[in-house]
C-alpha cells in the first residue's frame, strides 16, 4: 500500500497517477461541514478538489481501520456504526438497520435539483469466496475503499451544500458477497424517504492506479443454480459421467496464472472479442445412500442464454431415464448498467479526468457477479471500475478475491473526486 505527503492540484489529482494527501480529523469535522461551501454559484471540480485535498489522508486511515477489522457478510455492525457516525458529523440524515446492517445516508443541498442514489458495500470475503481459499475474513474484493470512497464522497459534498443542487441518498450496503444485501435493503423501503431517479456504484478493479472503466450496456452477468437427481445402484458414476458433459458446455476457464489474468483484461476490453458470448459452467457431485446429485451453477453472456442452457442441461440429463432436473429459482440477473447513463459518465470522466484515463469495457467479466442488479432492475444507473492497480505491481494485488490483493490506496482521492463531482453534475 502507499501514499504520499502534500496537496496537489485537481489536475495532478485526477489526470495523473499521484495523489496528495493531507491530514484531516474528524474532531474538527461539524465545524467545518459548517463553515464550508458558503460561496455562491454552481459547485464545480475546482470546488470539489480544493475539499477533498483536506481528508485524503484521514480518509486512508479509514480504509486501514475498516481494513483492520473485516466483517463477514450480514455482521456489519462495527464498520456500519463507524460508516454512521461519519456521516452524522458531516451533518446528514442518517438511517440505520437498514436490510440488516445497511446505513443510508441522505444530504440535501441548498438548491432545487433531483435526488440521485451512491451505493457502497461493506462487507469482507469470507474464507470460502477466495481465491485459493483463506482461514479468515479478508478485504480482498476492496470494500473496504468502497466505503471510504462513498465516506469520502459524502463528506466533500456536505461541505459544499450551499453550492450543491437536489438531494444525494447514500447507500451503504451489507451482503454483497452473498448477493442478499441489495434485495435486503429495497426490502426495508431503503428509498422509502427519499426517491432516487438513478443510482450510481464503483468498484475497484484490475486497472492501473487513476483509471476509471466505464460499463455503458454492459456490466456483469448473472448466476443460474440447479440440481439434478439420479437414483440406483450406479447412481454415483453416472453423475459423475453427467458432470463433465455439462461441465463440458464451458466456454471459458477461470484464470490460474497472472497471464490469464493480463489476458482477461484485455479481453473485456476488446469490442467483439472473445467474450462477447460466454458460458462459464460449473458442476458437481455429491453422493448419498442410493443416489447422487450434480449440483450445478453457471453465468453466461448474453443474460437471455439461461433458456438455451437449461434446455441443453435436461438434455444431457434426459438421456438416463433415473435422472430428475430441478432449477428451484429464477437466475439471479445481470448487471447490466444502461447505455445513456453509462456514455454520460464516460464523457463526464472524460473531461474531469482526461481521456486517456478512462476506459470502456466491452465484454462482461465471466467470474464475478453484484447484487448491485437489482438497484439497477429499479433505477438507472452507473457502475465504474476504479483502477487500483499500483506501478509495476503484480495484476494478483489488484484483482479482487485473490489473496495477494493490494490496492493501491491513492485511488481512494481519485474516486472522491471523480464521484462527487459526477453526483454533483446528476443532481442539477
Amino acid at each position: 500500500m502507499s501514499g504520499s505527503r502534500g496537496i496537489v492540484s485537481r489536475r495532478a489529482v485526477l489526470r495523473g497517477a499521484v495523489v496528495g494527501v493531507a491530514g484531516a480529523g474528524l474532531a474538527s469535522a461539524q465545524a467545518a461541514y459548517a463553515g464550508n461551501g458558503s460561496a455562491v454559484g454552481l459547485l464545480n471540480e475546482d470546488a470539489v478538489d480544493a475539499v477533498a485535498s483536506g481528508l485524503d489522508r484521514d480518509l486512508i486511515e479509514l480504509r486501514r481501520d475498516i481494513h483492520r477489522h473485516p466483517e463477514i457478510p450480514g455482521q456489519e455492525q462495527r464498520t456500519a456504526e463507524v460508516v454512521a457516525q461519519r456521516l452524522r458529523a458531516a451533518g446528514l440524515d442518517v438511517t440505520t438497520g437498514v436490510g440488516g446492517h445497511g446505513v443510508v445516508g441522505i444530504l440535501s443541498g441548498a438548491r432545487h435539483g433531483r435526488t440521485v442514489a451512491y451505493r457502497s458495500d461493506m462487507d469482507a470475503v469470507p474464507p470460502s469466496d477466495q481465491v485459493g481459499g483463506g482461514t479468515h475474513a479478508a478485504h480482498l474484493c476492496g470494500h473496504d475503499i468502497h466505503t471510504a470512497v462513498g465516506v469520502g464522497v459524502a463528506e466533500v459534498l456536505a461541505r459544499l451544500r450551499n453550492r450543491l443542487a437536489g438531494t444525494v441518498v447514500f447507500v451503504f450496503q451489507p451482503a454483497e458477497e452473498t448477493l442478499t444485501g441489495a434485495a435486503a435493503m429495497l426490502d426495508d423501503g431503503v428509498f422509502a424517504r427519499a426517491r432516487p431517479s438513478e443510482i450510481h456504484a464503483m468498484h475497484c478493479g484490475p486497472f492501473p492506479v487513476g483509471q476509471f472503466v466505464v460499463t455503458p450496456g454492459f456490466g456483469l452477468p448473472g448466476q443460474d443454480r440447479g440440481v439434478i437427481t439420479l437414483v440406483g445402484h450406479d447412481a454415483t458414476a453416472r453423475a459423475r459421467r453427467l458432470a463433465a458433459e455439462i461441465g463440458a458446455l464451458s466456454t471459458v476457464s477461470r484464470p490460474a496464472t497472472s497471464e490469464d489474468l493480463e489476458r482477461l483484461v484485455a479481453d473485456i476490453q476488446a469490442p467483439d472479442g472473445p467474450l462477447a458470448e460466454f458460458v462459464f459452467m460449473q458442476a458437481q457431485v455429491s453422493e448419498a445412500e442410493g443416489r447422487a446429485e450434480v449440483r450445478l451453477s453457471y453465468r453466461c453472456w448474453p443474460e437471455d442464454r439461461h433458456i438455451a442452457i437449461r434446455a441443453d442441461i435436461r438434455r444431457l440429463a434426459s438421456s438416463d431415464g433415473q435422472a430428475s432436473v430441478a432449477f428451484p429459482n429464477d437466475p439471479f440477473p445481470a448487471m447490466v448498467c444502461s447505455e445513456r447513463e453509462g456514455q454520460a459518465v464516460k464523457r463526464y470522466l472524460q473531461q474531469a479526468a482526461g481521456r486517456d484515463r478512462v476506459r470502456t469495457l466491452q465484454a462482461a467479466i465471466p467470474f464475478s457477479g453484484e447484487d448491485f442488479a437489482l438497484f439497477l432492475d429499479r433505477l438507472p444507473g452507473t457502475y465504474t471500475f476504479l483502477g487500483v492497480r499500483a506501478p509495476g505491481a503484480a495484476i494478483e494485488t489488484s484483482y479482487p478475491h485473490f489473496g495477494a490483493f493490494d490496492p493501491d490506496e491513492r485511488a481512494i482521492g481519485h474516486g472522491v473526486r471523480a464521484m462527487a463531482g459526477w453526483l454533483a453534475r446528476r443532481t442539477r
